[in-house]
C-alpha cells in the first residue's frame, strides 16, 4: 500500500514537472519595440493615451491619432515625460477614423512619411458608448457607434495588414470590451459593434498568424476614462447596477496589461478577475492563448 502511494505521488510529481517545463518552453518571449513605430488611435486620452505611454517607455516611436488637435498636443506633453532616449519621436495626427477608408489611407500614409518608418504596431483604441434599450437608442446614434467603433478600427487595420503581411512582422491590437463576450442590458447597440470587433480579430488572427503578425483582442471592463464619464450619462439604472459590480479600473493599469499581452503574442488581453472569468466562459473557438491558460480553460469550463 505504501509503495502504491509513493508510486502515485511520483507520477503526480512527474506530471507537474512536465507541465511546468512544457509551459516554460512554450512561453512566448515579448517582442522588442525599441526604435519601432507604434500608432495608437484614440491616443489622446484614456486607455489609448496610456498605451502610447507604455510603448514610449519601451523605446518606441509613437504616433497618436484622434480628432481634437488641442487634446492631442496635451497628450503629447504627457507622453514626453516618459522618454527613454533622445532618438525617440512623438507625432500627433488629427483624423476622423470613421468617415471613409480613403481619408484614413491618406492620413496613415502621411503618418508613415512624416515618421519615416513603417508602422510596426497598431493599437486601435478609438471608440465610444451610447447606452440605452435597443429601441431607445436612435438609428443615427447606432450608426455613429458602428462608424467609430467598428469602421474606426477596420479602416486603420485594413491599411496596415498588407504591409505587415509583406514584411512578415507586426502587431495589431483591437480594443473591444467585455460587451463582446455577452449581451448586457442597455448595451445592445454598443455590444453589436464590439461583437463585430471580436469577429474581425479572430478572423484576422487566422489569416495572418502564420505570417509573423500578432493579433491581440483587448477586453477591458469599466475603466476610469473621459469616455466612461460620457457613457454614464446615457446608462439605464439597470445597466449601472449590473456593470458596477466589476468596479472601475485605472486606464494606466489596463493599458499596461494590453501592451504586455500584445508584445507576448497573447490573443486575449483581460484585466481583473471578472474579465478573466468571462474570457474563460466565453472563449468559444478563440485562438490558442498559451499552454497554462488553455489548460485552465479545459479544467474550469465545467465548474464555472
Amino acid at each position: 500500500m505504501a509503495l502504491d502511494l509513493v508510486s502515485y505521488l511520483l507520477i503526480i510529481l512527474v506530471v507537474v514537472l512536465h507541465v511546468i517545463v512544457l509551459g516554460y518552453v512554450l512561453k512566448k518571449r515579448p517582442k522588442n519595440i525599441s526604435g519601432k513605430h507604434v500608432v495608437v488611435t484614440g491616443g489622446s486620452s484614456g486607455i489609448g493615451l496610456w498605451s502610447a505611454v507604455h510603448c514610449f517607455k519601451r523605446g518606441a516611436n509613437v504616433t497618436i491619432v484622434a480628432r481634437n488637435i488641442k487634446v492631442l498636443n496635451e497628450a503629447k506633453v504627457e507622453i514626453e515625460k516618459h522618454r527613454v532616449n533622445e532618438q525617440q519621436k512623438i507625432l500627433v495626427k488629427s483624423l476622423d477614423l470613421g468617415t471613409s477608408y480613403e481619408a484614413v489611407e491618406k492620413g496613415f500614409r502621411e503618418i508613415e512619411e512624416e515618421m519615416n518608418l513603417p508602422i510596426y504596431m497598431l493599437v486601435n483604441c478609438a471608440g465610444l458608448a451610447i447606452c440605452g434599450l435597443v429601441e431607445e437608442v436612435s438609428v443615427q446614434d447606432a450608426k455613429f457607434m458602428m462608424d467609430v467603433n467598428y469602421y474606426g478600427t477596420y479602416y486603420p487595420t485594413r491599411y496596415v495588414l498588407p504591409k505587415m503581411k509583406a514584411a512578415r512582422e507586426g502587431i495589431i491590437v483591437i480594443t473591444s470590451s467585455q460587451a463582446a463576450l455577452l449581451g448586457i442590458y442597455g448595451y445592445g447597440s454598443y455590444a453589436a459593434t464590439k461583437f463585430a470587433l471580436r469577429g474581425l480579430a479572430e478572423t484576422i488572427h487566422m489569416e495572418v498568424s502564420h505570417l509573423g503578425v500578432g493579433v491581440t483582442l483587448a477586453l477591458p471592463c469599466d475603466t476610469d476614462t473621459p469616455g466612461f464619464e460620457r457613457e454614464e450619462r446615457s446608462k439605464p439604472e439597470e445597466t449601472k447596477l449590473i456593470s458596477s459590480s466589476g468596479g472601475l479600473m485605472k486606464p494606466e493599469d489596463v493599458a499596461e496589461r494590453l501592451v504586455d499581452d500584445a508584445l507576448r503574442g497573447s490573443f486575449f488581453s483581460v484585466y481583473g478577475l471578472e474579465s478573466w472569468i468571462l474570457s474563460i466562459l466565453c472563449v468559444g473557438m478563440a485562438p490558442w492563448s498559451g499552454f497554462y491558460l488553455n489548460l485552465l480553460q479545459i479544467l474550469l469550463m465545467s465548474p464555472l
